[in-house]
């Protein structure tokens, strides 16, 4: 007789079943619920969360004052009409909220104190942030050419897909946009070749997916001149490494210019799904205008969501996470530097705040490393197909406490590993 599956193993032969796989090798935890930097599983183990759910619970998982947000916004109302049409008050308030932080972190990173009259549009996700970008870009100037960069990362869907710098996820779905060209990351002399056909430019200000790759400080600098110098709009890809990830509220203030466009996503939901992207006014309004309504979205600023963003933000600046996030990330750092000297399978550790990424000699290394912190309960992240690099991006609420026992996990994976 066959043995009657039960509980656990019964959900993991349905997930395996009935929802489309994206991997071979899925991690596999069957979650029963999260709180703070930990993850339970129905089990009974509990998982320390070194990767944020891909820089998304920046202020931990479940916190409070989110949750209290989210009930307190279902019984108010929910879907009510698409973006843009009807006034509701959590999108206005959560959009006043982010253009004030925004329009600090410009001040911050140019010193000048203009008034920048920001607006925000709202996404569901990151990618349709960056979708929403090109076309604000294409619109605005009237140009048709995108420069993008080797290696980067925007997003899966088609547009972003299509500027973003790795053959591997491109060419099973070409031809993609056309009129894009890639520029090496961090090069400074290849700037030259952003002309004036070209409409915008966008880039991340640290390459996630490509490693954690920090540009010369003289990179991001020049392609701000050389954007101004042609005309083309500057879009940072912020998805990532916005919301105090890298130490600072927004990458870009480490280098002390601002875009034209900002994207956002990930870590502004509060753990709910919500993007966008900000622009000035004057910009903006080409979406208002020949026509009308030619950039719509249907949840986009979904009350919800809207209101998890607004409680998340607001945790951030009362913890001040940012800085939090540049203490803790130079400690944790410091540490895995420590970790480098004495096992030379890693080759290097980079990054800022706490974005890090771990570099190994092989493949084989990096893969059992994952796997292993995943056994002893600590979740590590690889990077896709960078395959010889560990994403470590913890939420930022975590205490010196939780990154020593982390390490101590980490060095005990190294000592005993046979690859």
């Amino acid at each position: 007789m066959c043995e009657v599956l039960r509980g656990e193993d019964l959900l993991r032969q349905k997930f395996l079943r009935y929802l489309a796989q994206t991997s071979n090798e899925p991690m596999g935890v069957v979650v029963e619920r999260a709180e703070g930097c930990w993850i339970y599983s129905k089990d009974g183990r509990r998982y320390l969360d070194f990767i944020s759910g891909i820089a998304v619970t920046n202020i931990g998982h479940r916190h409070p004052d989110v949750v209290k947000a989210i009930h307190e916004q279902a019984e108010r109302y929910l879907h009510a009409m698409v973006y843009g049409e009807f006034i509701q008050d959590v999108q206005v308030l959560l959009a006043e909220k982010l253009v004030a932080i925004v329009q600090d972190a410009y001040k911050r990173a140019s010193g000048r104190e203009s008034d920048w009259e920001l607006q925000y549009y709202p996404t569901n996700s990151g990618t349709e942030a960056n979708e929403g970008a090109l076309k604000l870009a294409r619109k605005f100037t009237g140009r048709k050419k995108f420069v993008a960069f080797k290696n980067s990362f925007h997003g899966d869907t088609m547009g972003s897909l299509s500027v973003t710098g790795r053959e591997v996820y491109r060419q099973p779905f070409q031809p993609l946009l056309a009129d894009v060209e890639f520029l090496p990351f961090g090069d400074v002399n290849s700037l030259e070749r952003i002309d004036e056909k070209v409409a915008a430019v966008i880039c991340e200000p640290i390459q996630g997916e490509a490693g954690i790759i920090v540009p010369p400080d003289d990179f991001l600098p020049a392609l701000r001149k050389r954007c101004d110098e042609v005309g083309a709009l500057l879009i940072l890809d912020e998805v990532q490494t916005g919301f105090g990830r890298t130490g600072k509220w927004f990458a870009f203030e480490h280098w002390n210019i601002v875009p034209d466009v900002l994207t956002v996503g990930k870590a502004l939901g509060g753990g709910m799904p919500l993007g966008g992207f900000l622009a000035q006014r004057e910009v903006m309004k080409v979406f208002s205008e020949n026509p009308p309504l030619c950039h719509v979205t249907t949840f986009g600023g979904h009350p919800l969501n809207c209101a998890s963003a607004l409680a998340a933000l607001e945790v951030m600046e009362r913890e001040n996470l940012p800085q939090r996030s540049a203490i803790t990330g130079e400690k944790l750092k410091t540490k895995l530097q420590q970790l480098a000297r004495k096992f030379p399978q890693i080759v290097e550790v980079r990054g800022k705040g706490l974005m890090i990424g771990v570099e190994f000699e092989t493949k084989e290394e990096t893969q059992a490393f994952v796997r292993n912190c995943l056994e002893m309960g600590l979740i590590v992240g690889g990077t896709l197909h960078t395959e010889k690099v560990v994403r470590i991006a913890p939420p930022l609420i975590i205490s010196d406490e939780e990154i020593d026992w982390a390490v101590s996990v980490m060095a005990e994976v190294m000592e005993t590993s046979t690859i």
